[in-house]
């Protein structure tokens, strides 16, 4: 029998349970700041340019969430009713709560994992983009990518891979744009720039909450035109903010803390061979999410809880991310934690 838990939980559930530490609330307290609405704040400015160099586009915008950057994206690049593609289970389509089609307008299509766990091919995009047709056919618009893809563990797609699908969706007349809510990790994992990965599309959104520490704010990236629009957009929505500069200042550390990621991606392949020890099937995660296949997904989630490990269930199984609060020794704990398989 499993004795009760000591100790804290160690909570597996995403890497946005991270809590800011001293010195990312230090230089929250001490950021310089200004009123972001009306003249600019200084230090958001600052976040947003570091952003914009790294991802290789000329210009750059905070918004208060990934959700809301991928939203702000669609609503500049989409007409209403016209259709964006997007790998099955990407974020966008199955966890903004609809904001896709009831905000920006748009009409989904999720294309199958034909290339591998979360990823498609560029024929599926050819096939895909309506050729012609009758004024009430629909308009193809758009291709959404997700890299890393949470939905199927955190995989990974490579530079090469990538601007592939982004050839092909510019070719069938496309704008690209990249949820790259764990882009950090993806470049970590392929030891590449983070500009190498978001290469050939149009916008990209980019999380600073995501495993890197921060406690609020991601950014949404492109051109200077589509940065002038964002803004707008970003007003219309609420997400224009005063003093952002409390919160960009947690994002400026947050990004001196990139290289870390490696630290948590072996955490969840330890994390994985201890279960497979256990008697469990896994495979080896890419970067910080392990999805264990389980027969009855929300009843495991309930006893791991009660050993005093929080995990999320999804379709198949049980979701684990691991990040910088989860020490070596809590993935041991939790390894321990987890009953026998079947």
């Amino acid at each position: 029998m499993t004795p009760p838990p000591t100790g804290p939980p160690v909570d597996l559930r995403s890497d946005t349970v991270t809590r800011p530490d001293a010195r990312m609330r230090e230089a929250m307290a001490r950021a310089e700041v200004g009123d972001d609405v009306l003249d600019g704040d200084p230090t958001m400015r600052a976040l947003e340019e570091e952003v914009a160099g790294l991802l290789g586009t000329e210009g750059a915008l905070w918004v208060p969430s990934g959700s809301m950057g991928n939203l702000i994206a669609l609503c500049v690049h989409l007409d209403r009713g016209d259709r964006f593609l997007a790998p099955d289970r990407a974020h966008i389509l199955d966890h903004e709560v609809g904001t896709a089609a009831w905000l920006a307008g748009g009409m989904p299509r999720a294309l199958p994992w034909t290339a591998g766990p979360g990823a498609i091919s560029p024929a599926d995009i050819t096939r895909a983009v309506g050729r012609g047709g009758p004024y009430f056919a629909l308009r193809d618009r758009l291709l959404c990518l997700e890299n890393t893809h949470n939905a199927a563990g955190g995989t990974v797609t490579t530079p090469p891979e990538h601007r592939r699908l982004t050839d092909a969706a510019h070719a069938a007349g496309l704008l690209v744009h990249l949820d790259g809510a764990r882009l950090w990790n993806a470049a970590v994992a392929l030891g590449v720039t983070p500009a190498e990965l978001a290469e050939g599309a149009d916008t990209v959104q980019v999380c600073l909450s995501k495993g890197l520490g921060a406690p609020v704010g991601s950014v949404v990236a492109g051109d200077r035109a589509f940065v002038e629009e964002a803004r707008r957009v970003r007003k219309m929505l609420g997400g224009g903010v005063r003093q952002g500069g409390v919160l960009a200042a947690a994002g400026l550390v947050a990004l001196e803390r990139v290289d870390r990621l490696a630290e948590d991606h072996d955490h969840a392949r330890l994390l994985a061979a201890g279960l497979a020890d256990r008697g469990w099937q896994t495979g080896v995660p890419r970067t910080n999410i392990l999805v264990l296949p389980v027969d009855d997904p929300p009843r495991t989630v309930s006893v791991l809880a009660e050993r005093g490990v929080l995990t999320v269930p999804t379709d198949t199984g049980v979701r684990m991310i691991t990040h910088c609060d989860v020490s070596r020794a809590d993935i041991l704990r939790a390894v321990e934690s987890f009953p026998p398989p079947g």
